[in-house]
């Protein structure tokens, strides 16, 4: 008999929500509002979307004329470990790397389309620098083996979703480019500009010359 009445009471539950359900579907003031209001969030999310990608796109810099993208100097920190200061236009940096060998990997966005007949210059971006030692126990119990330089707000990144999806949208031609391994040595300084073929270091001073005759 308990069951029975709480069952019953149960039903009489559900069944005022069904009218209370069937009253709210038949006012139209009422699906007029939720619809208001779920274009309202989406167009919101849409909104904090775009201004994300905005922001991703300020951490990319104008491709600069006759002079290198980045000046990276070594300084000894201990064995195999290295002090890098890095001279990006005008603003200077300096990280801890460890290895024998040295990459520096970047980003490429240029214009297509109606962007490129405006005159929108190509941008890039520094994206990681990494160290590498020759022997492979080493390079596993590496700390400093690489370097972060720049990163997405919220996972947001438009580059590596142009790329990956093989997506365009008629503005947009984005490019991954890198420096291969080089020797690293204590002093040792390189340009690193942009040619044709991608990205190429420059070995500045007599440390860095030396240090690529051994390597060859």
């Amino acid at each position: 008999m308990q069951y029975d009445g709480l069952a019953w009471f149960v039903g009489l539950l559900a069944v005022l929500a069904i009218v209370v359900a069937v009253r709210i579907l038949f006012n139209r003031s009422w699906f007029l509002g939720w619809l208001r209001g779920t274009f309202g969030l989406a167009f919101l999310a849409l909104a904090a979307l775009v201004g994300v990608v905005a922001y991703d796109l300020l951490s990319y810099s104008p491709l600069p004329e006759d002079k290198p993208l980045l000046t990276l100097s070594f300084s000894a920190d201990g064995p195999q470990r290295y002090r890098v200061s890095l001279l990006e236009g005008g603003e200077e940096r300096q990280v801890t790397l460890e290895g024998d060998l040295w990459q520096l990997d970047a980003r490429l966005l240029r214009w297509k389309g109606l962007a490129s007949l405006i005159g929108l210059q190509p941008g890039y971006r520094l994206e990681k620098l990494s160290g590498r030692f020759l022997a492979i126990e080493q390079q596993e119990s590496a700390r400093n083996a690489q370097i972060t330089l720049a990163q997405s707000p919220y996972g947001i990144d438009l580059w590596r979703w142009l790329r990956l999806g093989q997506h365009d949208l008629f503005l947009f031609d984005p490019e991954a480019a890198r420096v291969t391994y080089l020797p690293i040595t204590d002093g040792a300084m390189f340009n690193v500009t942009l040619s044709p073929t991608g990205l190429l270091a420059k070995p500045m001073n007599q440390a860095a010359n030396q240090a690529l005759k051994d390597w060859q």
